[in-house]
């Protein structure tokens, strides 16, 4: 007999179909989806068979990607996908000499960037492949408005992304303050392929507990006090004698 009514691996999806995690935004329940993120560390085959080179025989192949480990630091910067890699090495690069287990570890450099929607410089952790990604996107804001949750996969990335796209939602004044030239420009640049609605703005990046917290937050009501109530129907009842007084005296 089965020690639980359902599997393990299903209690999350069911936990999302319930209580507050059901009330939740439907846009934001759907960004919880799983994706595949693009492939950093290995490059995938894309194919279901290929010819063997020496036997001409078609072979049946598999993409195996590498298992990465992406340690918490890795959230507080912007690291292009990168993580760590644990794997085996031949000492004095002797194959016949013994294997010692090695892990490898990305690059990390300090810089400052600028975004120009917040109109401020961030000194972020990132790898020699987020700067390449950054001047592939054309510039620190399109790199991340461009790129996807799980390719980002960093907290940081994802409030930055947040921040800018309610700056975008809300035409914050704030922007160039004494320059509104600018602010337009800068508006008008990503307007048209990066606004979304503020409602939806609110959600994007944030974690789950994050999102319970803030639907929580919503649906919350403050007790009303005993007093307010007694006084109320107090009011009401004296209101209702009131209207009612001309009626009896015109019966007398």
């Amino acid at each position: 007999m089965p020690l639980h009514k359902y599997p393990p691996k299903i209690w999350d999806a069911l936990k999302l179909k319930q209580g507050i995690y059901a009330r939740l935004p439907k846009h934001y329940l759907k960004s919880l989806e799983p994706k595949e993120p693009t492939p950093v560390h290995w490059k995938p085959l894309g194919v279901q068979y290929r010819l063997n080179p020496k036997t001409g025989q078609k072979e049946r192949v598999q993409d195996n990607p590498i298992p990465i480990y992406y340690p918490p630091e890795s959230q507080k910067g912007l690291w292009g996908g990168e993580g760590w890699i644990t794997g085996f090495k031949y000492a004095h690069n002797d194959k016949m000499s013994t294997r010692l287990r090695k892990m490898w570890k990305p690059q990390l450099l300090k810089r400052e960037l600028y975004s120009e929607i917040l109109d401020h410089k961030f000194t972020i952790t990132v790898t020699p492949r987020t700067l390449d990604l950054i001047d592939a996107a054309f510039g620190f804001d399109l790199y991340i408005l461009k790129t996807p949750k799980e390719d980002l996969n960093s907290k940081l990335g994802m409030d930055l992304k947040r921040a800018m796209l309610l700056r975008l939602a809300r035409k914050d004044t704030q922007l160039y303050p004494d320059d509104p030239i600018t602010r337009e420009k800068v508006y008008k640049k990503y307007k048209q392929q990066f606004e979304i609605p503020e409602e939806e703005a609110e959600w994007m990046g944030l974690t789950l507990e994050e999102a319970v917290e803030k639907q929580r937050q919503l649906e919350h009501k403050e007790p009303e006090p005993l007093f307010k109530v007694c006084a109320e129907k107090l009011i009401e009842e004296l209101r209702m004698q009131k209207l009612s007084e001309p009626h009896l005296v015109e019966n007398k």
